[in-house]
Formats: C-alpha cells, structure tokens, sequence
C-alpha cells in the first residue's frame, strides 16, 4: 500500500518583505564599540568599587 502524506500549508511559496527598514540600523563596528564601552566601564566599576 502506498504511504500518502498531506501537503504543507505553504507549499514552501513563503515571501519575506525584501524592503524591510529597520528604524535602528547599527553597523557592526557601532555594535562592537559599544560592547568595548560596557566593558571598561564594568572593568572601571570593579576598580573602583572593591567588595
């Protein structure tokens, strides 16, 4: 006998807006240097506060 399936509910025809803008569009570099800020400033804050 042979094994039936159900088709999908797409059909795999899903679209995405190709047109997306973003109201934040960050840089990579923008991301790294803020990720570099937050840690001086962590490292700074454990300088300073010794607990």
């Amino acid at each position: 006998m042979a094994e039936q399936s159900m088709p999908s509910g797409m059909g795999g025809l899903v679209r995405f807006k190709e047109s997306y803008k973003s109201r934040f569009s960050l840089k990579p570099v923008h991301v790294l240097i803020f990720i570099a800020l937050i840690l001086v400033f962590r490292i700074a804050l454990g300088l300073v506060i010794k607990s």
